[in-house]
């Protein structure tokens, strides 16, 4: 999809993602390289944007598997449609079971998810395993065979390889430790809360209608809080939630009374928005 780290950069941001040197790079030799990509960092970084950036980019279909506690193989891998099984047994009473038996476990009876469908086909692919982390430990499991060798097993159809692989990436907040060997077939990439000069120009570019004082004052106010000991600092995503805020005002100026006012767009927790009311110095930032 790329033809250099450059190229990766500065596609990413005709669609809107500045990405730091670290990130284009990665994103370039999971490329050339053929393996998953797994990006982990805080929560509103912009992990799961990038594989919709790089998705965009590369003009392909983006299957997103979401991870949630309890999700298993039916919800990853495929399940059988169950109900249209039964009507087709009921409409072939006078068939063998064996003559039943083939015809509903074939294609026509099966509901694909999103590991299946990522390795499909021919059309470039994008398959997003986004928040990782929060799935059961036997979910990984799942996860190696396709990540390893780009093939699933249907016990009753047998093995689908991927004729063209997917560019793969796998998001996770770190809640929990994932296995060395899953991480062993990924590129690992860390996203953190960007420096200052960066996030002036995701500001810049997503809430163009800021001007430049109120973009610094905003980057620098965000900085103080994510210097405290809060619950949970603000992300960039907040950052860009609050510039909004203070445009849709009309806010001309950080003061006291603005930011009192607004914090709850930058802080989701009380004892977070108490704490930094009472030690946010913006004489200071």
């Amino acid at each position: 999809m790329f033809t250099s780290v450059d190229d990766v950069a500065a596609r990413l941001a005709g669609t809107g993602y500045l990405a730091s040197p670290a990130v284009a790079t990665t994103v370039f030799l999971a490329d050339r390289l053929g393996k998953p990509l797994l990006v982990e960092g805080p929560a509103g970084v912009g992990k799961t944007e990038l594989a919709k950036a790089v998705a965009e980019v590369a003009d392909a279909r983006l299957i997103r598997l979401q991870c949630y506690e309890g999700v298993d193989e039916s919800r990853a891998l495929y399940e059988w449609n169950h109900a249209k099984q039964l009507l087709r047994i009921s409409a072939g009473r006078d068939e063998t079971w064996d003559e039943t038996r083939t015809d509903i476990f074939s294609e026509e009876f099966l509901l694909p998810r999103p590991l299946l469908t990522a390795i499909r086909g021919d059309d470039p692919k994008v398959l997003l395993i986004d928040e990782t982390d929060k799935a059961d430990v036997e979910v990984e499991g799942l996860l190696l065979e396709v990540l390893s060798d780009f093939q699933v097993t249907v016990p009753e159809l047998g093995t689908v390889a991927a004729t063209r692989r997917p560019f793969v990436v796998l998001t996770s907040n770190a809640s929990r430790e994932l296995s060395e060997a899953l991480r062993r077939r990924c590129l690992f990439l860390h996203i953190g809360f960007p420096d200052e000069e960066l996030e002036r120009r995701i500001v810049r570019l997503k809430v163009p209608g800021l001007d430049d004082a109120l973009t610094a004052s905003v980057v620098r106010v965000v900085g103080a809080l994510r210097a405290m000991d809060l619950r949970k600092v603000p992300s960039v995503a907040e950052t860009i939630d609050w510039a909004r805020t203070l445009l849709t005002l009309g806010a001309r100026t950080v003061d006291e009374t603005v930011v009192r006012d607004t914090l709850g767009v930058l802080l989701k927790h009380q004892d977070d928005v108490l704490k930094a009311a009472a030690k946010l110095d913006l004489d200071a930032v």
